[in-house]
């Protein structure tokens, strides 16, 4: 296990973060990560979605090799979406 952090670290007692190319290896249907987007980064990942509002964050939950699963307007509802699948979150750095 390689770590990496500091000791100013607010995260020195957590559990080192997976690269994304780790967390796609981990398999679909088990671990998802969740992503913050500005609205035209949203409209360019869910082209099918129309009406964004504008200046706000929102939110995507994707699977472990990445593909999009769900774009929502609040964090909470995002980590609903990943409870209602059964799937792990993981933080990526």
């Amino acid at each position: 296990m390689n770590k990496t952090t500091s000791k100013t670290s607010p995260f020195a007692h957590t559990a080192p973060l997976m690269s994304e190319l780790e967390l796609a290896r981990l398999g679909g249907g088990e671990v998802a990560y969740i992503k913050t987007l500005s609205p035209d980064d949203a409209q360019r990942m869910f082209p099918m979605v129309e009406g964004l509002p504008a200046g706000i964050n929102l939110f995507s939950l994707h699977a472990a090799d990445g593909t999009p699963l769900a774009l929502t307007d609040t964090l909470q509802a995002a980590i609903g979406h990943a409870q209602e699948g059964d799937l792990a979150i993981a933080a990526v750095h």
